[in-house]
């Protein structure tokens, strides 16, 4: 692989996704994370962002913190499509050579990335837990590694950009300023060849009713549940609490949660003032998810679990026993 000119790039670059007109919040959140590097290294922040009449939000965009927005807008880029999205910034990365490039590890980031990575000749982290700069200036990025057992920290120091997907609530989104940048319009180009793919349909997946990331209170059950019969008992715990549900890795695949309910290096980071685990176990690529949760209470049979080592307040027993006693002394509270 012939290695980069490095002198030549500059700036961190971030990948704005939209729908349907609205910016998401894990765009956002990168914007901020951005912020927080060009602390660490004087950077130009530009903003990349694709679709169909979406001038108005590429002019929004400055007042999140980019300095420069590069955008295109096109019929064909309205909703996501893997070819021309990824043929559209690889030509713009290879002309404006930015240092460093910031994509959302949403299903949308996960897909193009590495397309994009390949077209450009670089490497890419994917899922980061954390990003930052070291002494020589280079990105670190660090993510989960062997099966979630270390954080590993990745450097790429002979190719650029230096890229990375970020997961959802690792950064906080900031406030919008009354700032100012420079809108720039990408020109598009699309062959017949690009444009084989197309949507023809779109069915959205009916979502939690509390998001898990906005929860103060979260009840989450792990595959210490044991059967989605007994999964009543998270949830009637968390109506109790006023909370939200989440779960980790095995209740979604049982399919006793939704996919944005689960919490974890493949899901959701979670911030709330309190977090009960009932029959987790407490391997890293969850607790990589709660880390920064205020209060983090487990409940568990197994008194090695690891989930205690993370816990503020551990109590080891069966939660069927636990529980029900929990929800019946809270109404005792709300009722009188």
């Amino acid at each position: 692989m012939k290695t980069s000119n490095i002198e030549e790039y500059q700036g961190i670059w971030v990948f704005i996704e939209q729908e349907e007109g609205c910016l998401s919040e894990v765009s956002l959140e990168l914007l901020t994370a951005a912020r927080c590097l060009t602390e660490k290294k004087e950077m130009e922040i530009c903003a990349v962002l694709l679709g169909d009449g979406v001038g108005g939000l590429s002019e929004s965009l400055p007042g999140w913190g980019a300095d420069r927005v590069y955008w295109a807008d096109h019929p064909s880029l309205k909703r996501y499509l893997v070819v021309p999205y990824a043929k559209i910034i690889s030509r713009l990365v290879l002309e404006k050579k930015p240092d460093i490039f910031l994509l959302p590890a949403t299903w949308v980031g996960s897909d193009l990335a590495p397309r994009i990575a390949a077209r450009v000749n670089t490497g890419l982290s994917a899922h980061c837990t954390n990003l930052d700069i070291n002494e020589k200036g280079e990105l670190r990025q660090v993510v989960p590694a062997f099966g979630g057992k270390v954080m590993a920290t990745i450097l790429c120091p002979k190719h650029r950009p230096q890229m990375a997907t970020v997961r959802p609530g690792v950064f906080r989104k900031g406030d919008p300023q009354a700032k100012k940048g420079k809108v720039e319009r990408v020109s598009v180009d699309l062959s017949s060849e690009d444009l084989r793919q197309r949507v023809l349909e779109v069915h959205y997946e009916k979502k939690a009713a509390q998001a898990i990331e906005d929860a103060e209170i979260v009840v989450a059950g792990g595959a210490g549940i044991g059967n989605g019969d007994d999964w009543k008992w998270v949830e009637k715990l968390a109506k109790t609490l006023n909370a939200a549900v989440g779960g980790t890795r095995p209740p979604l695949d049982e399919g006793w949660i939704h996919e944005d309910q689960m919490i974890g290096q493949s899901g959701k980071t979670i911030r709330p003032k309190l977090y009960l685990g009932l029959g987790i176990s407490g391997v890293i690529q969850h607790t990589v998810g709660i880390q920064d949760a205020k209060t983090i209470i487990a409940l568990n049979n197994d008194p090695k679990a690891a989930i205690f080592e993370t816990a503020d307040l551990g109590v080891v027993a069966d939660y069927r026993k636990i529980v029900p006693l929990l929800i019946e002394e809270l109404e005792k509270k709300d009722n009188p």
